[in-house]
């Protein structure tokens, strides 16, 4: 028996349908699918479930959660609807966009940190975190780590020797000064489990409240513990071990409940933390730093208002500074907040200009600062060199960079001042000194502590 074509209408309809369904969304097409066989063929189109896929998921080609390729576009999303049925659909989109743009960033600026993500958790893994440390985890939390379990550790043997330190590769970042240096690890569920149970207990903490979700590979004292009841991430201060002084690391206003039409479930801090981190990495706010062959996500700012830059003479100035609350002491009055500060310095390609003459080099000799606290100057410090060294600089050559601390009794803060070059070389001068602008740059107690 010959087929019978469609006609002429029914083709019509149908287009009208794939059109009325793609404007419906996945959950409405299923049920559009389920009114009868044409209905269910119009409702079935590849193109439209790309779409749904593309949409909502970020999907280029049909997979499902594990990387695994499916039959079809529907089939993937029936994949990714099954393995995080247990969750609000709008969650579960959030936390893959996060985890998408962290490897997509991570992919084309440093490629090294990428074998340390782990693969999800599964629910059971999830599930015997809790039971071990009687907790209850937040929901984002949860899906985070169903996306991803943490990062791999270094081996604690090598803690503090050279193999530590070249490989800092901690997803947080973090800083140095003088002979300390932070690099903090999103921690796996294994470690959350040891970590929380050492920490925590001899911090005395309640078990039933508090777990360990992040350290410093280099093992200072920087910890963040994630509150499980209240949502919030918190850092411990220089006052952790003596009574357990710590700070929230995200605004406690935008911990609330956020709804949609189908769901409702409260955004925690580690969900905010990392869509914060990840927009800072994405907005050159924060970038990769390269010293030697060591490469680490630097947490100083790179950016306007919080990095300054001048320019005197040829000589380039590019200054800022970030909160460190593991020496902060929440308790003292003059010296409550600590914050290390970078100095960037380097010489133009055209060179030196000063005085009517260019020359092709010029050397640090002396530096004056301004320190300020709330408008009021707290230090004005005159001395030679910077930590001990005196930097020349040439044209076009890597900026000279060096890191320093200071304390400060109150936020705002800031710090300017100069250098004083001498052109040419101290040894050799070409010329009579000249002062270099330090723009000033703020010490802000921060929103967001990383």
């Amino acid at each position: 028996m010959a087929t019978k074509q469609p006609t002429g209408l029914e083709i019509i309809g149908g287009l009208a349908i794939h059109v009325i369904v793609s404007k419906l969304g996945p959950s409405d097409a299923a049920a559009v699918a389920c009114v009868n066989k044409r209905f269910k063929d119009w409702a079935s189109d590849e193109s439209l479930w790309s779409s749904f896929c593309a949409q909502e998921l970020k999907l280029s080609s049909p997979t499902d959660p594990l990387g695994n390729p499916c039959p079809s576009f529907k089939a993937a999303y029936g994949a990714w609807r099954e393995a995080y049925g247990m969750y609000p659909w709008s969650l579960v989109k959030r936390v893959k966009d996060i985890w998408d743009r962290i490897r997509t960033w991570l992919t084309k600026n440093f490629p090294e940190v990428l074998p340390t993500l782990r693969k999800g958790a599964s629910e059971d893994e999830i599930n015997k975190l809790e039971k071990c440390l009687k907790v209850k985890l937040p929901l984002p939390t949860r899906v985070l780590y169903r996306f991803c379990d943490g990062q791999e550790q270094c081996n604690p043997s090598s803690r503090g020797s050279t193999t530590t330190l070249q490989n800092l590769c901690g997803l947080i970042g973090g800083y140095s000064f003088y002979e300390y240096l932070v690099n903090v690890f999103l921690l796996p569920l294994d470690l959350i489990i040891k970590e929380t149970n050492d920490i925590v207990r001899h911090l005395g903490f309640s078990k039933h409240k508090y777990i360990v979700v992040a350290t410093s590979s280099t093992y200072t004292e920087k910890i963040f513990f994630l509150d499980c009841e209240e949502g919030q991430l918190y850092v411990g201060t220089k006052n952790l071990l003596v009574s357990r002084e710590i700070m929230p690391c995200v605004p406690n206003g935008l911990i609330t409940s956020v709804h949609d039409s189908k769901s409702c479930f409260q955004q925690d801090g580690m969900l905010l933390w990392l869509e914060e981190h990840v927009h800072r990495l994405e907005t050159g706010y924060i970038k990769v730093r390269e010293e030697g062959n060591i490469r680490s996500i630097s947490l100083f700012p790179e950016q306007l208002p919080l990095c300054s830059s001048a320019t005197t003479g040829g000589v380039q100035v590019r200054a800022s500074a970030v909160f460190v609350p593991e020496f902060s002491d929440l308790v003292q009055e003059k010296e409550k907040y600590m914050f290390a500060y970078s100095i960037r310095m380097s010489l133009k390609p055209e060179g030196c200009f000063i005085h009517g003459m260019s020359f092709n080099s010029c050397q640090l000799y002396w530096r004056h600062w301004i320190i300020k606290a709330n408008d009021h100057v707290v230090a004005d410090i005159n001395g030679e060199a910077v930590i001990g060294q005196f930097p020349l600089l040439r044209p076009g050559k890597k900026e000279f960079v060096y890191e320093s601390c200071t304390m400060s009794a109150s936020s705002p803060g800031s710090i300017e001042g100069s250098f004083t070059f001498v052109p040419g070389r101290l040894a050799d001068p070409k010329g009579s000194t000249f002062d270099v602008e330090v723009a000033k740059f703020p010490l802000l107690l921060p929103e967001y502590i990383f």
